[in-house]
């Protein structure tokens, strides 16, 4: 993540906050699963498969609809090339427009695009195909932090941890933001959710394309 410009750190900061606020509307939305979580939504699908709940054919579906948002970002990812960043956030907003819209009259489906959109978002930090910067998950962020407190406790960079501490403090203040919003005007919450992802997408437009292999 060092490698990166801090404009595409900020970029970074505030999808985390977007995975965040989008997540807590979704666990207080569904009563304990997740539409980013997908760790987590496995072992209640386990849970719900040994117990014989219907949980487990909830968390199946946003594990589905997840996947299914990371395999169709993926593949606009590598059809808008150098693009990649703003396309990937357009398909990320469309599907938390259709997350919004279904809120009035059919509450129990929107959690799929959320899901979607969730699984989408990781393609916008790529590197050689693969996810560079994990925007939905922090487990990964944390140990990244872990190891380079230890790298500097040996000698290494002394702030390299700081930026992981920063994505995992941005995911955690979205969710809050989600929390006191959900509170405040239910799952109209979700069109904040989409304002904010409209303004992370005119940021990537303004940082323009990839740069030339």
């Amino acid at each position: 993540m060092r490698s990166q410009p801090l404009s595409h750190h900020m970029l970074a900061f505030g999808l985390a906050a977007l995975a965040g606020m989008v997540d807590a509307l979704g666990l207080l939305r569904l009563g304990g699963l997740f539409v980013s979580f997908m760790s987590g939504n496995s072992t209640r699908m386990a849970v719900g498969v040994a117990t014989g709940s219907a949980v487990a054919a909830t968390a199946a579906g946003l594990i589905a609809a997840f996947l299914a948002g990371v395999v169709a970002g993926a593949l606009l990812a590598r059809r808008a090339g150098r693009w990649r960043k703003q396309v990937v956030l357009a398909l990320v907003l469309v599907l938390l427009i259709m997350a919004a819209l279904l809120a009035d009259r059919h509450g129990d489906l929107l959690t799929l695009p959320m899901a979607a959109a969730m699984g989408a978002v990781n393609n916008v930090f790529q590197r050689d195909g693969e996810v560079s910067i994990g925007v939905t998950y922090m487990t990964g962020a944390l140990v990244k932090m872990g190891q380079s407190i230890a790298a500097a406790l040996a000698g290494g960079p002394r702030w390299g941890w700081l930026l992981w501490l920063m994505l995992w403090l941005s995911l955690i203040a979205g969710a809050i933001v989600g929390t006191v919003l959900f509170g405040a005007i239910g799952l109209d919450a979700l069109w904040v959710a989409c304002a904010w992802s409209l303004l992370l997408l005119g940021w990537s437009l303004r940082l323009g394309p990839l740069p030339l292999a």
